[in-house]
């Protein structure tokens, strides 16, 4: 008899983690996935960045902080993916507000990939993209095909591989 009030409070505590579960989900299937990717402009004085020039190439949009974790870990996988496939465009959009931060966080790690500074995060709002990093493939068509949250280690073949098939 004491069976069945536990089981449901056992199905209950189930559902309860699956809802914080799809929770934590940060949208890797957002609405712009099939659509063309919104276009931006920004310029941070150092350096113009205009999302709709690198079209006819495939992008790899990558939205980090100098001062986040999981961003730090895939810098070298990024940095290897730009020099491993020229014939993708990698532009990285920073978040930091503070650009002295954002210079020496890309003279430590040797970043030479195309980034710029957003502080008031115009992109990543059009992206709706609000923690860091997440990243968006846009096809040469300019149309947004994935989302990635976090580091998905730019080292993987399978990531390779999709990346070559577009």
């Amino acid at each position: 008899m004491h069976l069945r009030p536990l089981h449901s409070i056992l199905g209950l505590a189930s559902l309860a983690c699956l809802a914080l579960l799809s929770g934590c989900n940060r949208g890797d299937h957002p609405n712009q996935v099939g659509r063309a990717a919104p276009d931006f402009t920004l310029n941070d004085g150092t350096r113009t960045v205009h999302l709709a020039s690198y079209r006819g190439k495939v992008v790899v949009l990558n939205f980090w902080a100098s001062w986040c974790g999981p961003c730090i870990q895939e810098t070298p996988g990024l940095e290897a993916l730009h020099h491993d496939r020229p014939d993708i465009e990698i532009v990285g959009v920073s978040v930091d507000e503070d650009a002295d931060a954002y210079q020496s966080f890309l003279l430590r790690h040797q970043v030479d990939l195309t980034t710029v500074r957003d502080p008031n995060q115009t992109a990543a709002k059009l992206y709706h993209t609000e923690a860091w990093p997440e990243t968006y493939i846009i096809d040469k068509q300019g149309i947004v095909r994935r989302k990635i949250i976090g580091d998905p280690n730019w080292f993987n073949p399978e990531i390779r591989t999709y990346l070559k098939n577009l």
